[in-house]
């Protein structure tokens, strides 16, 4: 670790206004020339000397959830829940720069067909169901929804596998204990201003990858357009029709081992309810069968995630915070961001 274990000052070019503002341009090279300043400044060593290695993983800190101009922006209760997040987050990586060994930010990743986007499906007129619309295995199979001719030109599929998994995908959800079939606005269109992160965490991510000589890992979810995939630790469902694996549909098994390395893990990010919930939730899977003590490495912020609340549509707080019980409850910590890293119970630098 390095010499200091203390927090420290936010650096000058931080603007909490700005952390989520798609209209601004990063100056690399001058973050780049502060941040090495920074460096000597505070007496900060490459990560890869830190004895105690502290990771955070950024779940999809995107335009798309934390812009509240974003298609699917994360208000929580407040209305404005992924945008107090990011600057939280923002903050805990400054603070704790000296700290930090490593940070990973995830990416949800989608194109315009997407089991989970309106064109998927159509109703018996060729209309297809708005946004938020919850389907169930039943209406599948009542014939309410089926595959879209047109989806099946675009994915390269025929009509009949398309309806074929459509039904055997919304039957493992139910299986499961998952969340029925979401059809969600577009989001997180690769190619689109939404698919990055917010600037003020890509700043962030940006000065400490400098000073700590520490490259900020990205992990790419959610290129399938057969299945959801809210955790970047694995898909909603891993098979289509007759049980057969769905093609580039597996387990992050790398990734998963790599998190499970740390000596520290922060986990912070969108959305409280969904994708932070579900990656922690399969986290948990995999430490539980191969060692539950694990599980005490692992530290929530509960101040920099939000659930998804759509007022007078949905509101999954309840679920999240059940969430976030169960998760407690399994041995991991739940932390404010804003409480002395060196202080959280059971940390040791």
């Amino acid at each position: 670790m390095t010499a200091t274990v203390t927090q420290l000052p936010l650096p000058a070019h931080y603007d909490p206004a700005k952390v989520v503002d798609d209209e601004r341009w990063l100056d690399y090279g001058g973050l780049a020339t502060a941040a090495t300043d920074w460096r000597q400044t505070h007496g900060l060593s490459a990560s890869a000397t830190d004895r105690t290695k502290v990771g955070l993983l950024v779940i999809d800190a995107q335009n798309t959830f934390a812009n509240p101009k974003g298609e699917l922006f994360v208000g929580g209760r407040s209305g404005n829940g992924a945008v107090e997040d990011s600057a939280r987050t923002a903050e805990f990586i400054y603070r704790n720069l000296g700290l930090l060994s490593d940070i990973h930010c995830t990416l949800d990743t989608h194109r315009a067909y997407a089991v989970f986007h309106p064109p998927f499906l159509v109703d018996e007129f060729g209309a297809n169901p708005a946004p938020y619309t919850l389907v169930s295995h039943q209406d599948i199979l009542d014939g309410k929804w089926t595959a879209s001719p047109f989806m099946a030109s675009a994915l390269h599929v025929s009509l009949s596998a398309a309806q074929q998994h459509l039904e055997h995908y919304t039957q493992q959800l139910a299986a499961a204990g998952r969340y029925a079939l979401t059809i969600w606005p577009f989001h997180a269109m690769l190619g689109g201003k939404g698919h990055a992160l917010v600037s003020g965490l890509e700043e962030a991510c940006f000065f400490h990858a400098i000073a700590r000589g520490a490259q900020t890992g990205f992990e790419v979810k959610g290129t399938n357009a057969f299945t959801e995939n809210y955790s970047v630790l694995g898909p909603e469902v891993l098979t289509t029709a007759g049980n057969r694996q769905l093609p580039s549909a597996q387990r992050n098994t790398v990734f998963i081992e790599m998190l499970l390395k740390f000596d520290v893990l922060a986990i912070a990010g969108q959305a409280k309810s969904h994708c932070v919930a579900w990656t922690i939730d399969d986290l948990l899977s995999d430490i539980t069968a191969k060692d539950p003590n694990l599980a005490g490495k692992v530290y929530l912020l509960e101040d920099c995630t939000s659930p998804v609340v759509i007022p007078g549509v949905l509101d999954y707080t309840d679920e999240a915070d059940a969430a976030f019980d169960r998760f407690r409850n399994a041995g991991m910590h739940v932390v404010k961001s804003t409480d002395p890293l060196p202080s959280w119970p059971d940390v040791r630098l």
